[in-house]
């Protein structure tokens, strides 16, 4: 029996717009080819998890796992790294890449299986709600929706940005009522109604939407940003504003700071979403670090 590889690949051929006579994993193992770069190449079976998947790698040898894939995916094997101690790797296949983007990892794929052979470790802190990881942001409300009706979209025309715009229009005309929230933000209690609740784990996608709370980051807690209970017309002007970069807190959204953050939505479950996947979750939900960092290979320029 064949030892397996040192460096293992989770490849998700569903994940972004990726098309061509080649499936993902083919064109992966080319790239890998001409690079010299060894792994063992691996894809979910049917009715099989990502994250189940890569505990499998790793219980049979696999030292270091890297996710081609989406954020969803990335997200769903950054879970089992940090459960056993692993090592990421990252090569980008999603729709908008933020995590990748963030760490300075290229979006071409090439270069991104270059920046593997010749990266460094950084270090990462991890959220997690109801204990499940989350690396860009967790929210109920208004975006998992858009999320559900991105799926639909992306099954009827493709996956592309323009159908992931397009499903937060949709979204917009169907909305329904607001949110009626308790959350307790490390041991402060306020109840308001809002369509969305939305808690970022990653800087560079605040600083892509000109958005506050960088600093609850840099201290180890989180920004929480909610929406006023508003018409569809205002939350659709301030998606707006949110896309151009021209939200403003204290009209389009109200910010909070917190290291824990309780959220109980008066009912016991709830849809939620984790960097671009949705879950139901029991409520409340509790939204903290994880204790430890996770490792995470990146370009030598960008540690």
């Amino acid at each position: 029996m064949t030892r397996p590889a040192a460096v293992c690949l989770i490849v998700n051929d569903r994940a972004g717009d990726h098309s061509g006579p080649a499936s993902r994993s083919e064109m992966l193992r080319d790239l890998l080819d001409r690079t010299g770069l060894e792994a063992e190449i691996r894809s979910p079976r049917p009715g099989q998890s990502l994250t189940a998947l890569a505990h499998e790698a790793l219980d049979q040898g696999c030292g270091t796992l890297v996710a081609a894939g989406g954020d969803g995916t990335i997200c769903a094997v950054a879970e089992a790294c940090h459960d056993r101690d692993a090592t990421l790797g990252v090569i980008p296949q999603g729709t908008f890449n933020y995590f990748a983007r963030g760490l300075g990892i290229p979006l071409d794929p090439e270069a991104a299986v270059a920046a593997l052979a010749g990266g460094t470790t950084a270090e990462l802190r991890l959220g997690e709600v109801n204990g499940a990881v989350f690396l860009n942001n967790a929210s109920l409300g208004l975006y998992p929706a858009i999320l559900e009706r991105r799926e639909t979209t992306y099954r009827r025309w493709g996956r592309s940005r323009a159908a992931a715009y397009w499903s937060v229009a949709q979204t917009l005309v169907g909305m329904r009522r607001a949110m009626r929230l308790r959350i307790d933000l490390d041991g402060q209690t306020l109840t308001l109604r809002t369509p969305l609740a939305f808690v970022a784990n990653s800087a560079y996608q605040l600083r892509q939407f000109n958005l506050g709370g960088i600093d609850a980051l840099e201290t180890g807690a989180f920004p929480l940003f909610t929406a006023p209970a508003a018409s569809r017309a205002e939350i659709a002007r301030a998606t707006l504003g949110l896309a151009l970069r021209a939200a403003q807190e204290g009209q389009d959204f109200e910010l909070h700071r917190a290291s824990r953050i309780v959220i109980d939505p008066g009912r016991p479950r709830v849809l939620v979403a984790r960097d671009g996947e949705r879950q139901m979750m029991q409520a409340p939900l509790t939204i903290r670090r994880r204790d430890r960092p996770l490792r995470v290979l990146v370009p030598g320029a960008a540690a």
